[in-house]
């Protein structure tokens, strides 16, 4: 007998979806990678990447939307996390497979999976 596993459920593959839109962004990832190392005010973030204050906002609200992050007020700003405790090692799988699978993978070029 052999061992296969349960089929995808409507939320599993919901779910996936999701993280995968909220990583097809450059700047969404950018945020998500900068996040898993300290949390930050979106300012910090924006001048980090290189975006402009209304984009980050833009961006910030897409990954609140997929569940990915979340919004800490305090006193009259606002910084980000992580929502989970599981994203970061999720983040670090995944740049391990894609750099073990492609260890070249974007060295000083576009993705040609882009």
């Amino acid at each position: 007998m052999t061992n296969i596993a349960p089929a995808a459920t409507v939320t599993h593959t919901a779910a996936l979806a999701r993280f995968g839109h909220a990583l097809s962004d450059p700047t969404r990832v950018g945020i998500l990678l900068s996040l898993r190392e300290a949390p930050a005010f979106p300012s910090d973030l924006a001048d980090a990447l290189g975006v402009s204050r209304q984009v980050m906002s833009n961006q910030l609200a897409c990954l609140r939307g997929c569940g990915l992050v979340e919004a800490i007020p305090e006193g009259r700003r606002t910084w980000y996390r992580l929502a989970d405790g599981h994203i970061a090692p999720a983040l670090d799988e995944l740049l391990r497979v894609t750099l073990f699978v492609e260890p070249g993978c974007c060295e000083g070029e576009e993705c040609s999976c882009a």
